[in-house]
């Protein structure tokens, strides 16, 4: 018979605070919020350590032995995920305590068993609170089809931003709004739109076996949670062209190399075919980093956002990529059309309301030039 395990049974020694169990320490990320607290890890080898304002702060004690990861991590998972785990050698699940939500992805590494848990809040902040440099989400909302990528690192709130969109869309529009998510992070409310989420592996199979299903099921707004393989990428580009309005999330660090990312995950043959097909589909490339604030009270947005006006979709379609940097920089007037900026902008103008520190915002700067240019503009 397998062996149970308790979220509750105290397994992990600290020196300053006593024995802990997995539902102590995720208890004290609900205490102190997701926005500073962000991730917990949990690795054989090395103590406990919380991701907090960015940075890994390790928990007082003992390494984690093998069974210590076990009675930390198993209360997490269903039994259909334990088999998984054993089958398959990692498995993402969530778990929900309070007014958290928890996403986990449990591994086999090179030590034993790992977990890797992001923590996110229920209550999902209003867009307005997102720190948009400029009112384009506005624009966002108000549109009927195209694609709107949300790209960044692990961690950088691409899940947040699109959840405060997707909330604000029901709150003010009667429409069908359908997700495929691998796990599901944020659970919408049914306000004026009727909203369905499936989670990937309990709901349905992959992205594009729910994103082929989803064509069939009337949907005006799509959420995919990634674009993984070509497959997924073909069928969300023609979601957008088709008259739906398509979210998803790239790990990309800007406009141009996220647009450089699609087109690597087809061969040469292909690539003309999806230029073309990416300039007619995509709206807006929104790529955010978070950056720890200057009072040390947590962590701010930085944006580079792309507007895929005429200009920018012939640079993409005739695949003179490398000249949309040049969009961002001037394009960035309140009026149609344009609303852009590069992420040195964004943080050039952070600095200056002395929200985030300079040193610290060269640290996180793609172009350290650009971002001097930037700080003698704005």
């Amino acid at each position: 018979m397998a062996e149970e395990y308790s979220a509750s049974t105290k397994v992990y020694p600290t020196t300053e605070q006593g024995p802990l169990s997995i539902l102590d320490m995720l208890e004290y990320i609900a205490k102190h919020g997701a926005m500073r607290v962000s991730d917990l890890h949990i690795k054989v080898g090395t103590p406990p350590a919380y991701r907090v304002d960015g940075n890994l702060v390790k928990i007082k004690g003992p390494k984690v032995t093998d069974q210590m990861a076990k009675q930390l991590l198993y209360p997490l998972m269903s039994n259909e995920n334990k088999r998984k785990l054993r089958t398959e050698r990692s498995v993402d699940c969530s778990y929900r305590l309070g007014n958290l939500q928890f996403r986990i992805n449990i591994f086999a590494e090179n030590d034993g068993l790992a977990g890797a848990i992001r923590s996110l809040s229920l209550d999902i902040p209003r867009v307005e609170d997102i720190g948009f440099p400029n009112n384009v989400w506005e624009d966002i909302i108000e549109r009927k089809h195209g694609l709107v990528l949300m790209t960044g690192i692990t961690g950088a709130g691409k899940s947040t931003t699109i959840a405060s969109l997707i909330a604000r869309i029901s709150e003010k529009s009667a429409c069908r709004i359908m997700s495929v998510e691998d796990p599901i992070e944020y659970i919408f409310q049914q306000k004026h739109s009727m909203i369905s989420q499936r989670e990937v592996g309990r709901d349905v199979k992959s992205f594009a076996q729910g994103l082929k299903e989803m064509l069939r099921q009337d949907p005006d707004i799509i959420f995919v949670g990634e674009m993984r393989d070509p497959e997924t990428i073909s069928m969300t580009l023609m979601a957008a062209e088709t008259g739906h309005l398509v979210f998803s999330t790239l790990h990309t660090r800007d406009a141009t190399g996220t647009v450089t990312r699609i087109l690597d995950y087809f061969p040469a043959g292909r690539q003309a075919e999806v230029r073309n097909q990416l300039s007619l589909g995509l709206a807006y490339i929104v790529c955010q980093k978070l950056i720890p604030k200057k009072d040390a009270t947590g962590r701010i947005v930085a944006m580079e956002i792309l507007n895929n006006n005429y200009a920018c979709a012939n640079l993409i379609r005739i695949g003179k990529v490398e000249q949309l940097y040049s969009q961002l920089q001037t394009k960035t007037q309140d009026k149609p059309g344009e609303k852009m900026t590069t992420l040195e902008r964004h943080l050039a103008t952070l600095v200056k309301e002395d929200k985030i520190d300079l040193l610290e915002a060269k640290k996180w700067t793609n172009d350290l030039k650009c971002f001097v240019d930037a700080m003698q503009r704005v």
